[in-house]
Order: C-alpha cells, then structure tokens, then sequence
C-alpha cells in the first residue's frame, strides 16, 4: 500500500494523527452541516449514489427555464451521425443556488477536448431570469478518445462552503460557493503532470471528504501501458491521501499476464467449437473505468470500479476502508451463467451461438460471461439501504445490454439482473425493503425487434412492474417554440437517462431520447410528462430534483427546470403519441 498527504499541492510532513483527527471532525461537521436531504451536492445526490430526494416533485406542467450549457451540441452531432456521444454532469443543487457544468473555447472536431474549456457555473433567478452569478474556468482535460470512446464526464461536488472541481493532471479545485474565487489546487500528487487526469467524478463522503480516481497515460500511445492509477481522498481539512490502484486488486491478473478477447469475426458463428479457446492479449495493469464517481457508506467505506487496460472483461468492484487501505476486490467474472441456450439461441446465427454450444457460455469467449467495465458508460455504484452494493457492467452477448450485479457488504455475489449498460439506478426505500429503478433497453433481440422500458427492481433484483414506451415521433421545437414531428421510430425510443431521480413518494423521473421528461408513480403508471428541446440519440443524462421541487433534466445540450407555473414560465406542447405518419406541427402556446 502506498499511501501519500499532500496540501496545496506542495510536499509536506503529515501531520500528528490525533491533531488530524481532531481537524478533520471538526471540518466535517462544518461540511457536513450545510447539506440538507433536499439538497443534491453530486451525483446520485447522496454519498451512497441512492438517487433519492426527501422532496415532492412539482408537476411537471411548464418549463421554467431553459439554459444552453454545451454550445457544440450541433458539431458533435454532425460529427456522429447525429448523435450526440457525450455523458454529462448533474446540476449540484442546494439552497444557496444551482451549480452546472458549462462548454466554452472551441469545437476542432470530436476528440479534441484540447480546444475546449470545461467551467462550472453558479446560476441564481434574477429578474424572473435563471443567470450566471460567477463561472469559474476548469484547466481539467478528458482522458484521451482512444480510451473513453465517448466524450468523458467532468463531475463537480459540493461541500460545506466549497465547490470541489476536477482539474488538470488528477488535481481538484476548491473554490468558494460565494464568490466562484479558487481558495486552493488540492494536488496529491509531487508535480502537475498533464498525463495523469481525473477519471470519472467526485464524490463526497458522509464525514464532508472528497473521493475520486485518477489515472495516467501515456501521451503517445494512450491504449498501451498505464503510468499509473491511485484512489485519492481529500478530507474536509483539506489534506490529500492517495493508494495505488494495484495494492487493491490483490487478486487481478498481472499487466503482463493473459486475458481473453473475443474470437475473430470471420469465425461466426461463434464458439467456433465447444472446445475452442480464445485469443488472448496482455492484461495490462488495473486502472479505474473512466466516468465512475466513487460511492461511500455511512461508515466510510468506498466502493469503486477497476479494470484490466488491455482487456474490460477483468473488471472489478473494489470496497476500501476510509482510510484507503483494502478491504475487498470481488470479480465480475465466474458469476454469470446464462450465455448460449439460456439468453442466446443456439441457432448458428451472428446474434446467438453456433448449435450445439456449451450450456451459458459467453459465445464471444467459449468461458463464462463476464461483466465488463466499458470506458464508454458511466455506471457507478451505488449503496443499498441493506449496506449491499450494486453495479452495472457491460454484457454485450446479451444483446449489448449487460447486467446489473449486486454484491454483499463483503463482497459475496448475491444476485443479477439481466440489464446494466450505462446505467446508476435509482433507490427507493418503503415498507421496510426498497425498490430499484432504472432504464430496461432491449437494443435489439433475436426476432429482430427492440424494446425499451422502465424498470423497477425488487431488493432480489425481480422486477415489480415495466413500463414499454410506446412513442413513435421524432420531434423538435424550433427558436420559435414550435414543435414539428414526424413518425419515424416504429419501436419507440430507448431511455436515454444515466441515473433516474425518486422523489419522496417514490415518484421516478427519467428522460428519453424522444426528448420527454417523464414521471412515473410507484405502480408504473406515466403520472407526467413534457416534451423538452429534440428527439435525440444517445447523450446520456441524469435527473435531479430541487430543495423546491423542480424537476432538472437536460436534453440536446440545454439544462431544463420542469416544474409549476410561475410569473413568465413558457408551457411546452404535450408529446402526443398516437399520430399520423408525416410531419406535423404544434404551435407554441
């Protein structure tokens, strides 16, 4: 184990143990004390990632304001087909105002990030107007695209009187709530090297600490060898610890060792026989999936993702006690049983297995499937009220629809459900158990057809109800608020949430790539829904809920405030669902 104390990003003897102590209970009081149930201070709101609020949603009757936030939205677009590949950050919310990630500089084409500037806003109501109070200007970059595929997550954090903000070479920004001034740069490390970056979100933990993994590549070639990978704390002090990411996978193969790929294309179907064995490349060493936010326990442990560089299907759920020694590594391998003949027909076809295949075998590998850490999705984990934990992991024998695990406090495999792709699910807490909530994609299916729902999980991961969208209109609302939309998605559209909000009576709210905001009841029932800005492929994005009650939701790079009608508010056109084909065109109102 390799453990660091760092402040202010200068070298310094650690302090005495017990004056730490003393300091940092003090300052995690302090922290701790200026944030609410009804606040939202990161992502999944809570330290646990639970995704639940203490408040009633408004009805979601008008939008309230409408802010643009990433202004390249249409470039990156062009640029993928019309797509937009891009995760984002929830808005930090609490009583003092709203914190939200910007874009600036300039757009040279997907993948450049070194042209953009990524910068958290503070927005206040002012003058019957959401604007900016203060910006402040990250230097932070996203890890490279020939890791992440995908334009990487920039998450900041609440705490206490500050704003923590990621920053260049796996560093972090305190800056003041009040002013948007940086009090300090929070470095861990003994030199600011652009080569190491902050990988994935910050996270506070319940004692107003800040959590985070860091990764460093090689500039030349960001796919081979990693420079390293650390777990950082910053306590509420503000002194900065970190730990190797290889002294917390005991288990994991070595960077030189051998792990599976998939068979070659032209050997479908695929296994190519029952008793083929896979190619095989070097593991590389253990390193943090790219957009995963940390989760911490109430008593302080974190909970984080780590995989192989060289081969996602060694992934790993990592618990580490507070103070960043190991506690437990548990693989996502050996769990899954369900490949070919369960999930999978053994039909000599691309989609499923060769005939005959071995019973529940990953068709890709002839082994058993294993969860895989995909850089492309921002899965997280989350804390149940139970103290189990769990996570989604990409599966893409399934259809590309992965599976969600759920793991003991200790680190025991417990159950899992056969979806989990990009998804942090959101928890609510009733009658003595809880519920799960999340995103049910089918991308695809042996019949051909896709099939998107919502979802709610038991405490066992059995579903209680789903609910199938059944929208077939792509549409768009125009400068002028008019909305035009054509019937051109026969099987609907997927959910396009990362993480869901649940409000207190276990209201769920998620958006969909049809551009809706939409509310659903705990029976499943559809209790709101508004149309927001485009129907839109992909950009992954989670919901937030309001110490007021406003619902936060983003669609096409703009940040929308779903709420009741106010002095001013626009109300938006209902999406109507049972429509002609062709275009057609709803006047604002």
């Amino acid at each position: 184990m390799i453990l660091r104390t760092r402040r202010r990003g200068k070298s310094r003897k650690a302090p005495n143990p017990g004056l730490w102590t003393c300091l940092a209970l003090l300052g995690a009081t302090a922290a701790a004390s200026a944030q609410t149930d009804r606040d939202w201070p990161q992502w999944g709101r809570t330290s646990r990632h639970d995704g639940g609020s203490a408040v009633l949603a408004q009805r979601l009757d008008v939008i309230l304001a409408d802010v643009v936030y990433d202004p390249f939205v249409e470039a990156m677009k062009a640029d993928a087909g019309g797509d937009l590949l891009a995760h984002y950050a929830t808005p930090l919310l609490d009583e003092t105002g709203i914190y939200m990630t910007f874009k600036s500089g300039a757009y040279t084409g997907f993948g450049n990030w070194g042209t953009m500037t990524w910068s958290v806003h503070r927005l206040a109501w002012i003058g019957g107007t959401l604007q900016t109070v203060w910006s402040f200007d990250s230097d932070w970059q996203p890890t490279p695209i020939e890791i992440s595929g995908w334009e990487p997550v920039f998450q900041a954090a609440l705490s206490g009187d500050s704003i923590y903000v990621p920053g260049l070479g796996g560093t972090v920004h305190r800056v003041s709530k009040d002013t948007g001034a940086e009090i300090e740069r929070l470095n861990p490390f003994p030199n600011l090297d652009p080569r190491r970056y902050v990988a994935g979100g910050l996270a506070v933990a319940p004692d107003g600490s800040v959590v985070y993994d860091a990764v460093a590549y090689d500039a030349a070639d960001p796919t081979q060898a990693i420079l390293g990978a650390w777990l950082v704390r910053v306590s509420a002090g503000g002194h900065t610890a970190l730990a190797d990411f290889q002294t917390l996978i005991p288990g994991a193969p070595g960077a030189g060792d051998a792990c599976q790929q998939s068979f070659a294309s032209n050997q479908r179907p695929w296994p190519p026989s029952n008793a083929a064995t896979p190619p095989t490349t070097p593991c590389g060493a253990q390193r943090p999936g790219t957009n995963v936010v940390p989760a911490i326990a109430p008593d302080g442990t974190i909970y984080t993702v780590s995989r192989a560089h060289g081969a996602d299907r060694y992934g790993y759920l990592v618990a580490v006690h507070a103070d960043l020694t190991p506690a437990w590594a548990a693989s996502l391998r050996g769990i899954l049983n369900d490949g070919c003949g369960v999930l999978l027909p053994d039909d000599n076809s691309n989609l499923g297995c060769r005939a005959g295949a071995n019973p529940g075998v990953d068709p890709a590998t002839n082994d058993r499937p294993a969860g895989r850490v995909n850089d492309a999705g921002t899965s997280s984990p989350v804390v149940l009220p139970d103290g189990a934990i769990v996570l989604g992991a990409y599966t893409s024998y399934n259809y590309y629809r992965g599976h969600l695990f759920k793991f003991s406090a200790g680190g025991a495999a417990l159950a899992t459900y056969d979806f989990g792709w990009d998804i942090t699910p959101a928890v609510y807490p009733h009658d003595g158990t809880y519920s799960l909530l999340l995103k049910d994609n089918h991308y695809t299916s042996a019949d051909g057809d896709s099939y998107y729902y919502v979802t709610s999980l038991d405490a066992d991961l059995s579903p209680e109800w789903s609910y199938r969208a059944t929208n077939t209109e792509s549409c768009v609302r125009d400068s002028h608020g008019t909305v035009t939309c054509v019937n051109d998605h026969p099987d609907g559209f997927e959910w396009c949430i990362n993480q869901p909000a649940v409000a207190a009576d276990g209201t769920v709210y998620l958006n969909s790539e049809d551009g809706t905001l939409y509310g659903f009841d705990r029976a499943g029932n559809v209790v709101g829904q508004i149309f927001l800005d485009t129907s839109l492929g992909a950009a992954y994005t989670p919901v937030a809920l309001g110490p007021d009650g406003v619902v936060y939701t983003q669609n096409n790079g703009h940040l929308f405030l779903v709420g009741q009608a106010r002095g001013g508010a626009r109300e938006a056109p209902a999406l109507v669902t049972a429509a002609p084909a062709g275009p057609r065109t709803v006047a604002p109102r």
